[in-house]
């Protein structure tokens, strides 16, 4: 019975990939010799086909790829979860990127927010001047709140060194929240608080401050309406600041017990090289005190006591001064009610100051005759260094000369 010809192998779908290279599409079998299976010797010299094998299906590749993403997922949220719980193992002083504030080296946020608080309106020219070196806020009206407002920004601010808050209607109460900015802060050197009504509470705060700070180098505390009492204070904290180097004490109301107090103080300070003590009302042993705190100092240059009350008495004791006094070089005692026996004294310690150079004697009753005294005495000392002698307009009518020598 003849063999029946075998019908060809159908041709394999062609998977995403299509026919793998070096395969046929299709396979007879006529061309092995008409049999399902070649002999051993038919093989021989011939290079054998490898082997089909069959291109998986596309939904095996696709539930093959989640498989192998979703044990990647998990490895990746199991290493996530061993770092978060290794970092929370470590202990550490940073804050927190929630916790962090913004530094405000000027103080404008704290400014502002203190007004809102406070109910004051800010100052716009405080806000624009907070970086200068130096901020002058005099005549504003601040007030106690307002005063509170600018001193609390103040106590962090690096930038301004001289403030000037004269008139500004501090009283008492603004002057505390200021010397208290005043301990915190340690750049402001150069502070104005004329015309604030200081009284004693605000002396009080202040000497409280001086007895600390050690970088105020210069205080005007003038037309404050400091009294007796508030001297008291004041005197104290010079017994024991040796940084202040200029004090303005002028326009206030300072009498017989307060020159006592600050002759003491005068005489034991060991810093202030400029004193200003004008337009007060020291007469008597107050003056004597003042004048021996002058003799007894070795620091101080400059010392202004015109429109006083100092008197022949107050003119003698500052003769006396004078002859022992070897650093100061200007003193002011104009408008002084010192006559003719008071010039006589102030010539005698002129005989013998070496260091004078600027005296101011405008606006006392001296006459000619005390002014060619003073000059003779000069003239007579040969270690003499003034160059500035004021005896311009007196008060009986009689003009003298500015003039240097």
């Amino acid at each position: 019975m003849p063999k029946l010809p075998l019908s060809p192998v159908p041709e394999q779908e062609n998977d995403v990939g299509g026919p793998r290279p070096g395969s046929s599409s299709s396979f007879d079998v006529s061309q092995s010799g008409g049999s399902s299976s070649s002999s051993p010797d038919s093989a021989v010299g011939e290079k054998a086909s490898p082997p089909y094998i069959a291109e998986p299906q596309e939904g095996e590749n696709c539930h093959e790829e989640k498989a192998e993403d979703d044990l990647e997922e998990e490895e990746c949220e199991k290493e996530a979860k061993e770092d978060v719980e290794s970092e929370e193992d470590w202990d550490t002083d940073l804050e927190t990127e929630d916790s962090r504030k913004v530094y405000d080296p000027t103080g404008k946020a704290k400014y502002l927010e203190i007004c809102q608080t406070c109910g004051v309106t800010p100052v716009s020219y405080f806000i624009r001047h907070m970086n200068d070196s130096e901020l002058s806020l005099m005549h504003h009206g601040l007030g106690p709140k307002g005063a509170k407002a600018v001193a609390l920004s103040l106590a962090s601010n690096i930038s301004v060194v001289k403030l000037n808050l004269s008139d500004n209607w501090l009283n008492g109460d603004g002057t505390a929240v200021v010397a208290e900015m005043l301990r915190e802060n340690c750049y402001i050197s150069d502070v104005d608080l004329s015309e604030n009504r200081l009284g004693k509470k605000g002396a009080k705060a202040l000497s409280a401050v001086l007895h600390e700070n050690t970088t105020l180098v210069t205080l005007k505390l003038s037309g404050n309406e400091l009294n007796d009492q508030a001297a008291k204070y004041l005197a104290d904290a010079l017994l024991t600041n040796n940084k202040l180097e200029s004090l303005d004490l002028s326009h206030n109301a300072f009498g017989e017990s307060a020159g006592e107090v600050l002759g003491t103080a005068i005489a034991e300070n060991a810093g202030m090289k400029e004193l200003n003590l004008s337009w007060n009302c020291f007469r008597g042993q107050g003056a004597v005190a003042v004048a021996k705190g002058l003799g007894a100092n070795i620091f101080l240059r400059v010392l202004d006591l015109s429109y006083n009350g100092f008197g022949n008495k107050g003119a003698a004791a500052l003769g006396e001064a004078l002859k022992i006094n070897n650093v100061l070089e200007e003193l002011n005692v104009g408008n002084n009610r010192i006559s003719l026996e008071g010039a006589l004294c102030l010539a005698l310690g002129l005989k013998e100051n070496k260091t004078l150079r600027c005296l101011s004697v405008t606006r006392n009753p001296i006459q000619s005759e005390g002014c060619i005294r003073i000059l003779k005495a000069i003239q007579a000392n040969p270690g003499a260094v003034l160059e500035v002698l004021d005896f311009s307009v007196g008060v009986n009518g009689w003009k003298g000369v500015r003039c240097g020598l």
